[in-house]
């Protein structure tokens, strides 16, 4: 029997765990001296107040929509897949080699090539522990852990070898053909010589990105694939009986989360830097169990916290900027999210059970 709703699951929770670190970030800020009041009004300014800076929390906000769908991906079928970071380190390689070593004759074309290429990579290397676990038992958490390191010293070795520019003392490749620039939100969203998101990374990938999270919900609730996924993930016992595969679904489910985190690589190497270079990733795979988590697993849910992150990323840099805050304290605001959203999600959800199974009662 349900004891709350369910648009009390996916909205109420995560929003009073955003509420109850919000007030405990301000306190921090407190302590150290600074106005939280002062300090929130600068975030919501620099992350939202003029096309700028929107430009700036929806580029962000894109490579935490990849990344938050790895993970929930893996969620679906009870896997932790911690290796995003490393998975779409290679889905930038991937994307590199398309752009550098294919001649694309236009943008559409360049990204849909780049996109296979950075699902391939980033399919790939998840391909590799998903085997592990579903043949040799292997826990998936240590070896998707363990292969962001690998990733990273082989994209170490490369952009300081094979693909770095002869002459140049810079880790990273060549400058991509013009031919496979994306355009940004700059020149997409120009009007009668007015020019919006002027010098802001955001680019045509946020759509993508949405549309990645239409076609992952369409995946999950409206396929059979999709249903035994959800089935296995919810009983291994009860999946083997009814004739579900688990070596199926452990590749298959690994496959598509690492392909997804793979293509975050679109945003940050082919739109926003135009080239591979070393830290491109930045993070964004480890913060993507955080919007995960913050997102229920469910893709809209997704994009939502995905959208919060990029705020405090954006918000984050912009009070680094003015202020004494430093910017590590945005670290400490997610950090408060993940403890409230997944460590402490009964300290919320027990209290708000209680209130609505008492008002169940008094409604019969």
């Amino acid at each position: 029997m349900e004891t709350m709703p369910k648009w009390a699951d996916v909205i109420l929770i995560p929003l009073i765990s955003v509420i109850l670190a919000a007030v405990l970030s301000a306190l921090v800020i407190l302590a150290i001296g600074e106005n939280p009041w002062s300090a929130l009004k600068l975030m919501v300014e620099g992350a939202l107040g003029s096309t700028y800076g929107w430009g700036y929390t929806l580029y962000y906000a894109t490579n935490f929509i990849f990344t938050g769908l790895a993970v929930s991906m893996a969620f679906q079928a009870r896997l932790f897949n911690i290796g995003g970071e490393g998975q779409a380190v290679l889905g930038g390689l991937g994307v590199a080699l398309a752009c550098l070593y294919i001649p694309w004759p236009h943008w559409t074309l360049a990204l849909l090539g780049a996109s296979l290429m950075a699902a391939a990579f980033g399919a790939a290397w998840a391909a590799i522990p998903a085997y592990l676990q579903a043949k040799r038992g292997s826990h998936i958490v240590i070896t998707t852990i363990m292969f962001n390191f690998i990733a990273a010293a082989l994209l170490n070795y490369l952009l300081i070898g094979p693909l770095k520019v002869p002459g140049s003392m810079e880790p990273a490749t060549a400058t991509f053909p013009a031919a496979t620039h994306l355009p940004s939100f700059q020149d997409m969203f120009n009007f009668g010589g007015t020019t919006f998101f002027r010098g802001a990374p955001a680019n045509i990938t946020f759509f993508v990105g949405v549309a990645a999270c239409i076609a992952i919900w369409a995946l999950i609730w409206r396929t059979r694939l999709g249903y035994e996924m959800r089935s296995y993930g919810q009983s291994e016992a009860a999946a083997k009986y009814a004739g579900i595969s688990p070596t199926k679904i452990i590749m298959i489910t690994m496959l598509i989360s690492g392909g997804l985190a793979g293509m975050m690589a679109i945003n940050n190497v082919q739109g926003e830097a135009e080239r591979l270079v070393l830290n491109a990733v930045e993070g964004a795979g480890f913060i993507g169990i955080a919007v995960a988590l913050m997102g229920r697993s469910h893709p809209f849910g997704v994009l939502l916290a995905a959208l919060l992150f990029g705020f405090l990323y954006q918000g984050g840099a912009e009070l680094a900027l003015w202020t004494s805050i430093p910017r590590e304290l945005i670290i400490v605001i997610q950090a408060l999210v993940i403890l409230f959203t997944g460590a402490l999600d009964n300290m919320v959800r027990m209290p708000l059970e209680r209130l609505f199974l008492t008002i169940k009662r008094a409604k019969q």
